[in-house]
């Protein structure tokens, strides 16, 4: 109950402080004006919609999901197109950021998916976002739309496939080791569970909907209604709940859900104030202003790449304001490249991501998964630099 307590203080203050308040006088103190605000921004619009409901989420799959469907599908003895299939569409229903997909991928890593299907979800959870690719399409060009979605698709695969070959004996040692397939029989038939699985998603998903700025459309109608059909599933929800859940059933997955918030929360706090305190917000600068990023991104080289992919890795983005920040580098110099390589490492993995992934999968793994990101984003930014640019023949 303490640790709850804390965690609800420490919201509490981070959402009703008046931070914008703060004087900003110095470099330092505007950094860390930025970093409270960014905090703020994040405990107003991502917590209660985005990591509240995905922790919900991440706990009944601890919970109501069986260890044998996980082992079948994602485990490392799985069949390999199911598995990385799977998991590198994820995204197209998950409209999640780098962070709301953290409790879902601890969710099914814990219970016993393999390392290779497992980074390809955590990959492709807020890379392949179906709003973000078309919102990019939208506002930044058609092409730059198509090569993020083919990119995605492509790295979650070869990010899930590089990472099962770095460590298939280690791997096959956790599953044998601690997973062992039973002939347990699920609590409820299947389509309950699939029932109850479906509404959590779909308030997660509609609950974020984004406006995707013109009128007219599919995604337009969507968002005008989303808190029709958000609060439809609440009560769908509620209704199951009641219905097909013992009380002791409730209490093992608040307890799971809670086991998980309180190992990510404080992580994803300390990294928003990290992030907000190097490189601030959109439009407001911090320590490291946004036209130095502009300036050594700018033109198609492999160093602007780098430094591009490694910018996004370790900036904070949520989900779709990648594409206004993209907008405003590009017209302060920054290369069609570079623009690419970021928008492939940005969205898919920050400094909060990171601090969570190592506390789940460890140091090594979690260092290796970043620059995998890092370095497949470069490459894709060279390559896409070139051929937007017209050298090819």
């Amino acid at each position: 109950m303490r640790r709850l307590a804390l965690l609800l203080a420490v919201f509490l203050l981070a959402y009703l402080l008046p931070f914008a308040q703060l004087s900003a006088n110095s470099t330092v103190t505007n950094a860390t004006r930025e970093a409270l605000l960014l905090l703020q921004d994040y405990a107003r619009t991502h917590v209660l919609l985005c990591l509240v409901p995905a922790l919900f989420i991440a706990g009944a799959i601890a919970v109501f999901v069986s260890q044998n469907a996980v082992m079948k599908y994602f485990g490392a003895q799985a069949h390999k197109l199911v598995a990385y299939s799977v998991a590198a569409v994820s995204g197209t229903i998950l409209a999640a950021c780098s962070c709301t997909i953290l409790p879902l991928f601890a969710g099914i890593y814990l219970r016993g998916a393999g390392l290779g299907p497992a980074t390809a979800f955590l990959y492709s959870g807020p890379a392949i976002n179906v709003l973000a690719i078309i919102f990019t399409a939208r506002v930044l060009g058609f092409e730059l739309g198509l090569a993020r979605a083919l990119g995605a698709v492509v790295f979650s695969v070869a990010i899930g496939l590089t990472m099962h070959l770095l460590y298939r004996k280690e791997e096959a040692a956790r599953t044998d080791g601690e997973f062992v397939v039973t002939d347990e029989q699920d609590a409820r038939p299947l389509w309950k569970t699939v029932l109850y699985f479906a509404a959590m998603i779909g308030i997660l998903v509609f609950a974020n909907w984004n406006k995707l700025g013109e009128e007219g459309g599919l995604g337009s109608f969507i968002w005008q209604i989303k808190w029709y059909l958000s609060g439809g599933l609440c009560v769908a929800l509620a209704a199951m709940i009641a219905a097909w859940f013992r009380i002791s059933e409730l209490r093992e997955w608040l307890a799971s859900t809670w086991d998980f918030a309180q190992k990510i929360l404080p992580l994803l706090f300390i990294g928003v104030l990290v992030a907000g305190f190097l490189l601030g917000r959109p439009d407001h600068p911090a320590l490291i202003p946004e036209r130095w990023i502009a300036q050594l991104a700018g033109g198609n080289s492999l160093a602007a790449n780098f430094f591009a992919a490694l910018a996004g890795a370790l900036m904070y983005f949520a989900t779709l304001t990648e594409v206004p920040i993209l907008q405003g580098l590009l017209k302060s110099g920054m290369g069609k490249g570079p623009a690419l390589a970021l928008l492939l490492a940005g969205p898919a993995i920050s400094l909060p991501n990171m601090l969570v992934i190592r506390s789940v999968m460890g140091t090594k793994k979690t260092l290796v998964y970043v620059a995998l990101v890092v370095v497949l984003s470069t490459i894709a930014g060279v390559i896409y630099g070139f051929v937007a640019s017209g050298d090819v023949a």
